[in-house]
């Protein structure tokens, strides 16, 4: 797995250059000291094993056929955000140990994700995560402590920004309420509950979120329903943007300001690290509704990115760049048999798009894996 690129080594494409250029916005927008995205969470060192035949059973040694590390945790979405063209602030807590030297320089100088709400700690250990991909999914053995501050006493008085990062919890953070209340729209996650109890509490808190996202398993067990579509249609009352993704069955969502309604089909592909590929798909959401894109496209475009994100190992470094994009649109449109598929003609908003990304934009390494293929027909679903 390869772990650096040089910075630098890209050029860069800007996502939002027609909403900066014909709509001043939050002071984000205008490159002033403010951000694109704003997020707050725990830095993990993940360690991920690939190719495992089995799941390791006590007294037994179990070999895998690949290996890799790389920053993890909230790291999965500050980098997939910034390599998607977003301009990405992190506020979080780094360990002085070797593990915490190297995600701060990997953040910082590799992946120009702003660092200056985040602290070096003394003697704090920075947590660490081991994955086990087995069968296209992973279990994960994690050691931390808590960190040293908060996220509110990180980030004090959030800066300007276009969107934030938070996860849903029972008491919403004072720096998610200040944003909210500076007008930055609000995106979460469901974020693990170890309890298993689900809390309708935590759901009185999406007041302050512009969109939820949560998987299906999530969002049944938030809501109380046994199907998919009635959690999406119960948090659709709550929220503004509700989304619930489906894994293989791809992503469904309401966004009740447009009043549009979608479900959108998953890319079929080989899965070789699932890790980060929801992080994956909520930064790319993020790209395309602060871009202003149908509610479809919205889900299209994180569908494919988390596609392409399985395909390589490691959460964070797996997360595709808009070369990475537009190398899978020109493959797709280069076969001749591709020419009249119904799912290329529901990726034709990538063509405009895909043209004003220059021939440098960033890729995510030189070692590739094959761009996830397209069906000569589409499964059909509701809109």
């Amino acid at each position: 797995m390869e772990a650096y690129r040089e910075p630098g080594a890209r050029d860069r494409f800007d996502p939002l250059a027609a909403v900066r250029a014909t709509a001043p916005g939050p002071a984000g927008a205008n490159g002033d000291g403010g951000c694109d995205l704003l997020l707050s969470g725990t830095v993990f060192q993940d360690i991920i094993f690939t190719g495992l035949g089995q799941r390791p059973e006590p007294g037994t040694e179990v070999w895998c056929q690949g290996m890799g590390s790389c920053p993890g945790g909230i790291a999965n979405q500050a980098i997939a955000a910034a390599r998607l063209g977003l301009r990405t602030s992190l506020a979080a807590a780094f360990g002085d140990d070797g593990y915490g030297d190297s995600n701060w320089r990997i953040l910082e100088s590799q992946e120009e994700v702003d660092l200056s709400l985040s602290r070096r700690f003394a003697g704090w250990p920075s947590p660490v995560t081991v994955s086990l991909c087995i069968e296209h999914d992973r279990s994960m053995v994690t050691h931390g402590l808590p960190a040293p501050l908060s996220g509110s006493e990180l980030i004090g008085t959030p800066p300007p920004a276009l969107a934030a990062v938070a996860d849903l919890a029972e008491e919403t953070e004072p720096w998610v309420l200040d944003a909210h209340r500076a007008g930055v729209k609000i995106f979460g996650g469901a974020g693990w509950d170890p309890s298993g109890a689900w809390s309708r509490k935590r759901l009185e808190q999406l007041g302050h979120f512009h969109a939820f996202m949560p998987n299906q398993r999530e969002a049944m067990a938030f809501t109380g329903t046994d199907n998919p579509w009635s959690a999406l249609y119960t948090l659709a009352e709550m929220v503004p943007v509700a989304v619930v993704t489906l894994g293989a069955q791809g992503a469904m969502a309401v966004d009740s300001e447009s009043g549009e309604e979608e479900w959108v089909p998953a890319l079929p592909v080989t899965a070789h690290d699932p890790t980060g590929a929801g992080d994956c798909f909520e930064a790319a959401f993020i790209v395309g509704c602060l871009a202003g894109w149908p509610l479809g496209d919205r889900l299209r475009f994180a569908n494919l990115c988390a596609s392409l994100s399985v395909q390589e190992l490691g959460g964070s470094f797996s997360a595709p760049g808009w070369g990475d994009i537009a190398d899978w649109w020109h493959t797709a449109n280069a076969r001749p048999e591709r020419q009249s598929s119904q799912w290329l003609r529901r990726f034709a908003f990538l063509e405009g798009i895909v043209s004003k990304v220059p021939a440098g934009a960033l890729r995510r390494s030189m070692l590739r894996q094959p761009a996830p293929d397209l069906p000569s027909s589409g499964l059909q679903g509701p809109h």
